[in-house]
Order: structure tokens, then sequence, then C-alpha cells
């Protein structure tokens, strides 16, 4: 199975590199040339949280046209980078490719399936943590379970053979006939993790060291699962909290959310498909979300200043 990966930034690197390292057939597309010319230079670094690097010898391009027909397209870019990469995407994509969103946030695959098709279309999340150290360079902080799954909620034989493809080469994955359900569960922790961390510089594992950034948090989470539960997405408060704050206390020293670094790289943030994702929703089932609400004007008034 030919697969690519668009986007070779932290995830996009560790779930690809593991791939690659696995022997199986993946070539990395990024806009970013300096990331392209260390990979191709040096190979991809991955390192663990002992500090253990692996160097593995992987394709990688900044030309989405060069690539050819592909079996598997796995999504790693910026939300607001999403048409344009699928775009540029197209003659990759013929009648049997399987296009496979692991993006943070809600939102993504619908701009995908309008694209490529909604057939076409796998959705997942991933508990593994990554930071980019320098391109081509990423840090694996954390690992933890992915969940794939198809629209429609049939176990098919294309999700068992792309959750085959990641467990062969070490990446858990189990499929699932609720991808919705994992979707916000992820995106509860996300929402109540990630802007938190980034509006103070905080990295995400000294985020349980104040009752007052612990509460903010729950704030934030009671929210989400009100607007999960309203529309019969069945989250729980208890069980997401345990699994945040078990998530939060397992990861390495200095682990940088995807937020934090990109305040850090005076980026503009994925906000708008996190904490923004709940707000609309809030508007439209007509749920007060005064915490989110509050996260969204901070984080979008801080990309302001960059």
């Amino acid at each position: 199975m030919k697969t690519v990966i668009l986007g070779a930034g932290a995830m996009g690197s560790v779930v690809g590199g593991a791939l690659a390292r696995a022997g199986q057939d993946v070539v990395f597309v990024d806009v970013s040339k300096e990331t392209v010319e260390s990979i191709n230079s040096r190979g991809l670094i991955i390192q663990d949280k002992s500090g253990q690097r692996q160097t593995i010898d992987a394709a990688v391009t900044d030309q989405p046209g060069t690539v050819g027909p592909v079996d598997l397209i796995i999504v790693f870019v910026k939300c607001y980078h999403t048409e344009v990469a699928i775009r540029n995407a197209a003659s990759m994509v013929t009648p049997d490719t399987t296009v496979l969103s692991l993006q943070n946030g809600w939102g993504n695959g619908a701009k995908i399936g309008k694209i490529v098709g909604p057939e076409k279309l796998l959705l997942g999340v991933s508990y593994h943590s990554a930071t980019v150290l320098a391109p081509g360079h990423v840090l694996h902080a954390g690992q933890g379970p992915t969940f794939i799954g198809e629209l429609d909620g049939k176990l098919s034989d294309r999700l068992a053979c792309v959750a085959e493809s990641f467990n062969a080469a070490g990446i858990t994955v189990a499929p699932t006939s609720s991808i919705l359900k994992e979707i916000w569960s992820k995106l509860a922790l996300n929402a109540a993790t990630l802007p938190t961390s980034a509006s103070i510089c905080l990295t995400a594992e000294r985020l349980l060291s104040t009752v007052e950034m612990e509460q903010l948090m729950k704030e934030l989470l009671k929210e989400v699962v009100a607007i999960a539960q309203a529309q019969q997405i069945p989250l729980d408060f208890d069980e997401r909290w345990k699994a945040i704050t078990d998530l939060l206390q397992k990861l390495a020293p200095d682990t940088k959310g995807s937020m934090l670094q990109d305040v850090e790289k005076k980026r503009r943030t994925e906000i708008d498909v996190i904490n923004g994702a709940i707000v609309e929703a809030g508007h439209r089932l007509n749920i007060p979300t005064p915490y989110n609400n509050a996260m969204f004007w901070l984080m979008k008034a801080l990309e302001s200043s960059f």
C-alpha cells in the first residue's frame, strides 16, 4: 500500500516515520523547503522521552504533483491549510484512494469530503503527542491509542486494511463504529488543555500544578460534554476528566502542545476548530459556552499580536 503523509510536522512525522521504519511505501509531502531539505539530507529524526534517537530514511517532497497515484493519504496539515493541501493532492487520488484525517479539531472531515467525495473519507484521532524540535527532528513525547472509523459506522474492509498497516508499524489502532464519539472525546481533551497551555506559555505536564488551572479546565470540559450530549454523542465528564489527567501525568517534561508550539512560532493556531467549534455548536444549540468563548477570544487576541 502506497501511503502519502500530508504534513511532515510533529504527528505526521511520528506516524509516517513508524510506517516507513516498518518498510512500508511512504512519501511525505510538506510545503516547508527547510523540512524537505533536512529530511533529504540527514533523514527523519524521531527522539523519544529518554533522548534516544532513531534516524529514518524517508522519501519527502514539496511537489505533490510528482508523487503519482496512491492508496492512502493521511492528512496532518493544520486545519486552515486543509482545502489547499487536498486540492494540491488531486493527482494522487484515484477511485480507490482512501483519505484519512488525523487532524485536530472538528470540521476537517467535511472540508475533505467536499473535495474528494465523502465515500473516500476515513476519520480518526490519535492520543500520541509530539513536538517539533527542528525541521525534520521530532520529539515523540507520549504514546496512546489511535481510533479510526467510517462516517457511517461500518467496520469495512478498507478500515481493517488501514488499521492493519498502522498496527504492523507499532502504532496501535482500534477500528471503531463510533468515530464521532472518539473525535469529540479528543476534542474535549484539546479544548481543555491546548488554549490553557498556549495562552500563558505553560508546558502541558504543568497544567495540573495549580488548583486555579485545574478548575478552568474542568469548566471548559463541562461545556464540551454538554454540547456533545445535546447532539446524542455520549461523553461522560468523569471519564473524560480522568483520561485528561492520566494523559497529562504521563507526558515527558517540557512537553508543548500543538497550540503552544504555534504561539511560540507566532503563527496562526487551530483555535477555530477546537474551542471555536464548541462556541459555534453552542450558538446553534442555544447552550451557553462562556468559558470556551473566553478562551476563543483570548487566543484570537493573542494571534492578532503576532
